[in-house]
């Protein structure tokens, strides 16, 4: 295996260190075959050189390359060598751009350069090429759990791209909620009018597609498998199931209308005028256009609509979260009574009125065009008068009790998620709401039979950071089920979903991990021989990739797998590695470092950063020319969690003075790209103050912290206060 170096002398680097002696440091100390200096290593003639060195036959064929120039994150196209092992040497963000100039810098920059060079030569030894695994499998089929206008999107959706698709519904028939309602909100300019909701269109377009199959009154009855190649068995009323083959499966199970019965103080129950919104739905599609009548049959003359109710509340019982579409559908069911007669008194009593969207504040003022009333007014009580009605509320705006009267309240109560099973809850408090406890997808995983759930039972996926991804590979989630939305946002996120669903079809027929490490054909392997069984591989993994044997052995889904190496970084006997990523190639690193002994005073501090977050921040820092200590080295880790605390042992025993942690934001509003890794690294470093007291260490020697992408001024003070504490505590008593 010959191992090739290239060094860029470009971006200033050439101008910075001495380049001579770093080809030095590569070839002799590096032990690789040869350093070569190049002026742009990224420009084509650059590039080109090296793949000339890939291509060479016999002796001269080059097999693994130490790219010594800019940081990972930069020129990753040019430095794309397929499966050829290659280790990034940052040279530029990681140290010209964090070190002043002057000669009494000197020193401290060329050392700092070369212990980068060292742990570069290192890294590469220990990595192998990353081949598949075998275990591929390509089905351009999807399956899509919900035939509402979600469900019924991602079908036509998957179609329009050339894959199949398959919707199973529950019901005996599609549309949803969506297909229960009279009108929808605008989804085109100008956004004054109530439109169609064009459920009927979208049922006679998947009903006219050969590449769309529809499963009525049916249901998941279980799914196992993984990305490629997931085997469903589909139950319905007619038939005792059948097993479909899909390649990547869309959730999009919608909602449940939160139950109005835990509203007594509104008089839901007691009187027949106080009515949901969605039950004002069905009053308006029976007058079809004419006047909406009540129970009695009396016209409607005077409605108020009571906004959040029972939801925006920390009371018991009630719903802790705005549902996103309610201000508009009061707005869209006011305008029923006032396209009927103008004449009609309508009256939004609201605490904060919200629409969304682009043509959200235009709908609104349409609204108020037709002289609907808006009121800012917090309703208390519901008194039913006879057939009327009376609403008690505080007026918000003079600060003072006031009420109305009213011969039909419409109640926007907002949506509970049908996410399923949440698998990791407690038992709820007593008075808390759940969710339904009905499986949707039945998953034949060890880890349970739903995807698990984020916050307030909507189904795992990050809002902000990883709409529609799952922890469970190869299935992603869309609609309302995610979070609450309207109609059109709900079409929006079938749209998403089915990309990424098409994005897991492809990576899985060819090994590639799917995002964020998309592209990766590493897998996680283990020496048999020395597994204790202990299980915490299983039991830590966040995508359910590992199960076990009949011996009690993990037993890898490579498809499943997102190439974390969380796994890695629980085993205590240390067996798990990728071919790419593994305890050698970090461990290598960090013993490559020339550990100045204590009579230099040049402390050495090793720093594991996230790729994903903490990475790319000291990164930018580097960009605004934030200086660094130059007694950092830092290597970059797949992810936090993927962190084994024999690096850290090794580090320390080896004479560094201490050791940083950089990982993303843990907890319910994780930023974390592998969704625990970080929570993980944090509970074992809990642990690590034992091992660091039988070393006669002090604890501060070790700092975890959470490091967002953001966090570009911050990443850089982090390492400035470990200095400081180790210039109070002192150097560390294992130099030699």
């Amino acid at each position: 295996m010959k191992i090739g170096g290239y060094l860029c002398t470009g971006c200033g680097i050439g101008d910075r260190l001495d380049t001579k002696s770093l080809e030095s440091v590569a070839v002799r100390e590096g032990r690789i075959g040869f350093c070569k200096t190049h002026d742009f290593l990224c420009s084509q003639a650059g590039v080109d050189m090296i793949n000339a060195d890939i291509a060479a036959e016999g002796d001269d064929k080059v097999s693994k390359v130490v790219i010594m120039a800019c940081s990972r994150r930069a020129k990753t196209e040019a430095f794309n060598f397929g499966a050829v092992p290659t280790s990034r040497v940052n040279l530029r963000e990681g140290v010209i751009w964090i070190r002043p100039e002057g000669s009494e810098h000197d020193e401290t920059t060329q050392e700092m350069a070369a212990d980068y060079i060292r742990m570069g030569c290192a890294e590469v030894k220990a990595m192998n090429q990353a081949d598949s695994s075998g275990e591929q499998g390509k089905n351009n089929h999807i399956m899509v759990v919900g035939g509402g206008v979600t469900g019924m999107t991602a079908a036509l959706e998957a179609s329009k791209a050339g894959y199949y698709a398959s919707i199973i519904e529950k019901s005996d028939r599609l549309g949803g909620v969506m297909g229960q309602l009279h009108k929808r909100q605008p989804q085109r300019s100008p956004y004054q009018e109530t439109q169609d909701t064009g459920v009927d269109a979208l049922i006679a377009a998947v009903e006219a597609d050969d590449k769309i199959t529809v499963y009525l009154n049916s249901t998941v009855a279980s799914t196992s498998g993984a990305p490629g190649r997931f085997s469903v068995v589909i139950a319905s009323s007619v038939s005792e199931g059948s097993m479909v083959e899909f390649g990547a499966i869309v959730q999009a199970s919608g909602f449940k209308p939160y139950d109005a019965n835990n509203l007594p103080e509104f008089s839901y129950g007691k009187s027949p005028n106080v009515v949901t919104q969605l039950e004002l739905e069905a009053m308006a599609k029976a007058a079809n256009g004419g006047p909406i009548k009540r129970a009695d049959g009396k016209a409607v003359e005077n409605v108020v609509f009571v906004q959040c109710a029972g939801q925006r509340s920390e009371k018991e019982g009630h719903l802790s979260w705005c549902s996103g579409h309610c201000c508009g559908t009061s707005i869209k069911q006011a305008m029923y009574f006032k396209d009927t007669n103008p004449e009609i008194e309508t009256t939004i009593l609201f605490d904060d009125l919200r629409t969304p969207g682009a043509g959200g504040e235009n709908f609104y003022r349409s609204a108020q065009d037709k002289m609907v009333t808006f009121r800012k007014g917090k309703v208390s009580t519901v008194e039913a008068v006879g057939a009327d009605l009376k609403v008690n509320f505080k007026d918000l705006i003079l600060n003072e009790d006031a009420h109305m009267g009213a011969d039909l309240v419409v109640l926007a109560t907002g949506m509970v998620p049908n996410a399923g099973v949440n698998i990791e809850a407690e038992k709820p408090a007593e008075g808390e709401v759940t969710v339904p406890v009905e499986s949707i997808l039945n998953l034949k995983y060890r880890q349970g039979p739903d995807v698990p759930q984020l916050v307030n039972g909507f189904a795992d996926s990050h809002f902000i950071c990883f709409p529609y991804e799952t922890r469970r590979t190869g299935i992603y989630t869309a609609g309302p089920v995610r979070r609450p939305m309207d109609g059109g946002q709900a079409q929006t996120d079938a749209m998403g979903a089915v990309m990424k669903a098409i994005q897991a079809i492809e990576n899985s027929a060819i090994g590639r991990a799917a995002h964020p490490r998309s592209g990766d054909l590493s897998f996680p392997t283990f020496r048999k021989e020395g597994c204790t069984q202990c299980k915490r591989c299983t039991v830590e993994c966040p995508f359910g990739a590992i199960n076990e044997d009949e011996k009690g052995y993990p037993q890898y889904n490579e498809a499943r797998c997102r190439r974390c190496g969380t796994c890695m970084g629980a085993c205590p006997v240390q067996v798990i590695s990728f071919k790419n990523y593994s305890i050698e190639t970090v461990g290598a690193q960090l013993k490559a470092v020339d550990v100045p002994d204590e009579f230099q005073e040049k402390p050495r501090i090793l720093v594991l950063a996230c790729e994903n977050d903490a990475y790319p921040s000291l990164d930018m820092a580097a960009m605004k020319r934030s200086e660094m200590s130059p007694f950092i080295r830092v290597i970059p880790v797949r992810c936090l969690g993927s962190t084994n605390t024999i690096w850290i042992k090794d580090a320390l025993g080896s004479g560094y003075d201490g050791v940083v942690m950089m990982g993303c934001k843990k907890g319910v509003d994780y930023q974390c790209h592998f969704v625990k890794g970080s929570e993980m690294a944090h509970v074992r470093m809990a642990k690590i103050g034992d091992t660091l007291s039988t070393m006669n260490l002090e604890s501060e020697r070790v700092a975890v912290h959470e490091v967002a992408i953001t966090d570009i001024n911050r990443a850089p003070k982090l390492l400035d206060e470990m200095v400081e504490t180790i210039n109070r505590v002192g150097l560390s008593p294992f130099k030699f």
